[in-house]
């Protein structure tokens, strides 16, 4: 490996690309690298044009130059790619937190980065792409990301998981008294998932109010409407239904024809949000400058 300076920036010289015959390594085959980047990055990774930008220019700057590692200052990027440096910046913590790039050092001089091909990105296969022509398989409801409050159907299925009780008085309900609450307060960004959603009485809804889940149970206890055995039988219920082991039954239409699986408009920006791939150990150089993790 060897280390060169070009317009400014360091790049380490490494030989990069698909194992050729005798066992080395051969140059990357460019025109695929873009058909997987356009075909399975950016919508997999829900790039935004900035961070297209700036993925695709430290790979021109690395990858396409033989060498996957790149040591750069943001001035120098911003300068390339005609943004300003704070968005650069932004960019490439983005980029980091997706798995396209992984931090290997940041310094006062720069940042020095291993610029990963689409094969390399997790999350991203290009074995499972589908031709645009050819049959799409059928797809099965997924039950992480189904919105209960769809239909009444999917409604009917979380009241059926209580049993006909409320979650947290353990009261008997009718249709008349018995409605849905939210776990995790929807002013607090909770989901229509069935791991926050359960079947409680119209009094216990109207008093809990944007209060969390744990705090009402302790509330009723407090009030002696449960006693501490009761309270405890809750909490741990609670804790069960967030680990999604209280999972309800589908109705048959919704598993044959994945009801549930969209969500409405109203509703996108907090339910059915992509949230790409998080890498924690990616982040471990942004601690502090001048340290190698």
């Amino acid at each position: 490996m060897k280390n060169k300076k070009l317009n400014g920036v360091s790049v380490c010289k490494k030989q990069t690309g698909s194992p050729a015959p005798d066992g080395s390594r051969g140059a990357v085959d460019a025109l695929q690298i873009w058909k997987q980047m356009e075909d399975l990055v950016v919508p997999r990774l829900r790039l935004t044009p900035v961070d297209h930008t700036i993925y695709s220019y430290l790979l021109r700057h690395s990858q396409l130059e033989g060498q996957p590692r790149l040591h750069f200052s943001i001035p120098w990027l911003a300068y390339g790619t005609r943004v300003c440096s704070g968005t650069a910046r932004v960019a490439v913590r983005r980029l980091v937190a997706k798995g396209a790039l992984h931090l290997v050092e940041r310094t006062k001089a720069g940042h020095e980065v291993e610029v990963r091909l689409p094969e390399e990105i997790r999350g991203v296969r290009p074995d499972q792409t589908v031709a645009h022509n050819g049959p799409r398989p059928s797809l099965a409801p997924d039950l992480e990301e189904m919105d209960f409050m769809l239909s009444p159907a999917l409604r009917q299925a979380i009241h059926a998981r209580e049993g006909g009780v409320c979650f947290y008085c353990r009261k008997r309900l009718n249709r008349r008294n018995r409605c849905l609450d939210h776990v995790i307060p929807r002013v607090h960004s909770g989901l229509h998932s069935y791991r926050n959603l359960v079947s409680c009485c119209s009094e216990c809804n109207s008093q809990k109010s944007g209060e969390s889940a744990g705090d009402f149970l302790r509330k009723l206890y407090r009030g002696g409407h449960l006693t501490f055995a009761e309270c405890h039988e809750r909490m741990r219920e609670l804790e069960a239904l967030a680990a999604g082991q209280l999972k309800p039954d589908l109705p048959a239409a919704a598993q044959q024809n994945g009801e549930g699986s969209k969500t409405p408009a109203s509703a996108k920006a907090l339910s059915t949000k992509f949230r790409p791939p998080f890498h924690p150990e990616n982040f471990g150089a942004f601690g502090r400058p001048g340290k190698r993790r």
